[in-house]
């Protein structure tokens, strides 16, 4: 059995057995999300599932490792990775039941991404531009990686609206990512998705409209802080100018909606962080479309931005370019349709 298949199967496999365990756990102290004027939910639903996904993601890390017997830059990757990823679910945690406020939430989040950065010197040092050149980042690699790391995170963390949202988009991201990192070879990055994919698929059984559990901050902010730090340790590894561009188009979805989210808060004239019902997801409901028809959609158009990735890795600079333009043009066109530039009360 490949590696990659272990990791799949053994998240998958743990998520599926724990959840409802958490979902007890869950009730028992009072972890659960109450309906709202921003929620779509009638019904107070436990909300940390997140432990359920943590837990089958860092088994099935943990196994593969010793059974693969993982040494070296590899070993010390996913040490990095386990102890920084385990620093955010616990920020995520400790979140579902206390309610930080978002200073005190992004502190952590950066601390956790510190860790990975300075401690295990996972970072990007140079990027390539699309004529092949070299651009080293120096002094501000370590400022551009956290940003990232910290960006990522947050963007699965705001998607999560609607059941099974934030764990589809995940699956589909880490999917891609995992198909590029298959077709050229890197060993560590396939048997990290993989075990990302299983997780979230697992989850999902439980997740899905209606679901019977929501993942939390503790499920969307490991989902994103993992899938951000495992781009960072593939775009590490290779040298193409398309390499920060698979992860991006991967993770698409949540980065266009938090993108359109800032812009429409600043054009508003409202607190960038203060939530609204302009999310892409909101704006679908309003036009008629049921919560799993909404879901369906956003899957739809994930998968479609993963596929151009995997389709960018295949072609030439300029054809490259040319798809990234196609792409942004149409982006911009179908969110000025759908309004997610305007305030939800205009």
């Amino acid at each position: 059995m490949p590696e990659w298949t272990l990791a799949l199967v053994a998240a998958m496999g743990v998520v599926l057995i724990s959840t409802p365990a958490v979902i007890a756990l869950a009730k028992k102290t009072g972890a659960v999300d109450k309906p709202d004027a921003r929620k779509v939910h009638k019904t107070p639903i436990p909300r940390i599932g997140g432990l359920a996904i943590f837990l089958g993601f860092m088994s099935a890390i943990i196994l593969t490792a010793i059974l693969a017997n993982f040494k070296g830059e590899m070993l010390f990757e996913v040490i990095g990775l386990i102890v920084s990823g385990s620093l955010m679910f616990l920020v995520g945690i400790i979140d579902d039941y206390k309610n930080l406020p978002a200073k005190v939430k992004l502190l952590g989040q950066i601390i956790a991404a510190a860790v990975l950065v300075l401690a295990f010197d996972v970072r990007i040092d140079f990027i390539t531009d699309p004529f092949g050149d070299y651009i080293y980042l120096e002094w501000f690699a370590i400022p551009a990686t956290l940003f990232w790391l910290v960006g990522i995170t947050n963007t699965v963390n705001l998607i999560d609206g609607l059941d099974g949202l934030a764990a589809g988009v995940s699956l589909i991201a880490a999917g891609t990512i995992f198909l590029v990192a298959m077709e050229q070879n890197f060993f560590l990055i396939t048997i990290l998705t993989a075990a990302i994919a299983g997780a979230a698929f697992g989850f999902l059984f439980y997740n899905t409209n209606p679901a019977r559990i929501f993942m939390g901050d503790s499920g969307s902010l490991f989902l994103g802080f993992m899938l951000a730090g495992i781009s960072v340790i593939g775009a590490t590894k290779s040298a193409t100018t398309i390499a920060l561009i698979v992860p991006i188009l991967a993770l698409g979805l949540p980065i266009l909606d938090t993108t359109f989210a800032i812009v429409r808060r600043y054009r508003g004239g409202q607190p960038i962080f203060k939530p609204d019902k302009g999310h892409l997801h909101h704006r679908l409901l309003n036009l008629g479309f049921s919560q799993r028809q909404a879901v369906f959609l956003m899957y739809v158009f994930s998968a479609i931005l993963g596929l151009s990735a995997i389709i960018l890795t295949e072609v030439s600079g300029k054809l490259a370019i040319l798809i990234l333009v196609i792409i942004m043009v149409s982006i911009f066109y179908g969110a000025k349709k759908l309004g997610v530039l305007r305030l939800a009360n205009r």
